[in-house]
């Protein structure tokens, strides 16, 4: 008494092509924005990782370097991990070859 009864409505027959083009121009933006994302983004970051990988390698005993915490110096031995830096007369520290973020001109460091 309390509930109605409930009519099941037919759904419509579906078009046959018309439904396949429309999904993918529903999609079209979507795909654009990832080719966009990779040319802007993506593509530029791996080519400056690459330049940064190449350079750590590159690195040689008597380069000037500055490292990511902004300490200069001069390499004075070089290991598969760590660098021996000299950075005034007499004092030299360890660090890891990662933390070279640039690699200076000759003479660029006084010391």
């Amino acid at each position: 008494m309390f509930i109605s009864s409930a009519f099941a409505q037919t759904a419509p027959a579906a078009a046959g092509g018309g439904d396949m083009l429309s999904s993918l121009g529903s999609m079209l933006p979507l795909v654009l924005m990832f080719v966009v994302l990779y040319f802007v983004m993506i593509r530029p970051q791996m080519k400056r990782q690459k330049e940064a990988r190449a350079m750590i390698e590159a690195l040689a005993k008597g380069d000037e370097v500055a490292t990511a915490g902004g300490v200069l110096g001069k390499i004075t031995s070089i290991g598969d991990q760590y660098l021996g830096l000299e950075i005034a007369n007499g004092i030299e520290i360890k660090i890891q070859r990662s933390a070279v973020v640039q690699v200076l001109p000759k003479g660029a460091v006084k010391q």
